[in-house]
C-alpha cells in the first residue's frame, strides 16, 4: 500500500501488515521521519514536529 508523506507528498510504500501505530519510518525522497499515526485506513504523521513540541515543554519546565 502506498501512504503519502506529509513533508512532501510523495509516496511511501508500506506494507500495512508489518507496521504498527508509533512505528517510525524515513521517507526515501524528502528524508523525513514520519509516525505511523492510525492503521485504518494506514496514516503518516512527522515524527519530528511532536518530539519538538515535547522538548520544547521539557524547557520550559526547566525555567520554571
Amino acid at each position: 500500500m502506498a501512504v503519502n508523506c506529509p513533508e512532501c507528498d510523495s509516496e511511501i510504500d508500506i506494507d500495512e501488515m508489518d507496521v504498527d501505530i508509533g512505528d517510525e519510518l524515513s521517507c526515501a525522497e524528502c528524508g523525513a521521519l514520519v509516525r505511523v499515526a492510525s492503521d485504518s485506513p494506514l496514516e503518516l504523521e512527522l515524527a519530528d514536529d511532536e518530539d519538538e513540541d515535547e522538548d520544547d515543554l521539557d524547557d520550559e519546565q526547566d525555567e520554571e
